[in-house]
């Protein structure tokens, strides 16, 4: 595994976290935050915590096997919090850009989201491809708990964890799905994007 120096967190929601979380799925698809300083996404880091976000979770851009996991993610959450807890840990196999809905719609078996809710991802910033992560995630047990700072509040896509996150003993990680389900995984997604 690689780590980083200068941990940093990729923001997402809690309810996409627990689906990694489950091994349900290995990707996420990025356009980038509202207040991103470049305006679209980057990808700042190959491996990252996932920090989880629960405002902005909506039930029905979610298909329906996958709805009632947001109330899961609900019940361990008040806007009140001082603090989140970092349980999963990833490493970016591939950043797969995505220019058309064809080849969205390929991914359509592979993820919780809507149809509408993908399309609206990738129409959103147009000229910008959207951002397919293919993720190898590790769970953290026990969490890493951490104070929310002010700078990780809004809508970006990532942030800087505090430097002692960095010390974290990696024997707290645990592959979330074995080797070869997660290469099942990826050559079924490869072989339906023709990548």
């Amino acid at each position: 595994m690689e780590y980083n120096a200068q941990p940093i967190a990729l923001k997402e929601w809690a309810v996409a976290i627990e689906a990694l979380a489950s091994g349900k799925q290995i990707l996420l698809m990025r356009k980038g935050g509202i207040v991103e300083e470049t305006r679209h996404f980057e990808l700042k880091s190959p491996s990252f915590y996932v920090y989880p976000t629960y405002e902005h979770q909506r039930r029905e851009l979610l298909k329906e096997a996958s709805q009632s996991d947001i109330d899961v993610t609900l019940a361990e959450w008040s806007p009140d919090d001082t603090q989140v807890t970092l349980r999963l840990y990833a490493e970016v196999v591939e950043d797969i850009e995505i220019h058309d809905q064809e080849m969205l719609n390929r991914l359509r078996d592979f993820h919780i989201w809507t149809d509408h809710f993908a399309e609206e991802r990738l129409k959103w910033k147009k000229k910008l491809p959207l951002h397919v992560l293919l993720l190898r995630v590790y769970k953290v047990d026990p969490g890493l708990k951490i104070a929310i700072e002010e700078e990780y509040l809004g809508c970006k896509s990532w942030v800087n964890l505090p430097s002692q996150v960095a010390t974290v003993d990696r024997n707290r990680f645990e592959p979330v799905l074995s080797d070869e389900a997660f290469q099942e995984q990826v050559a079924r997604i490869r072989k339906a994007l023709a990548v």
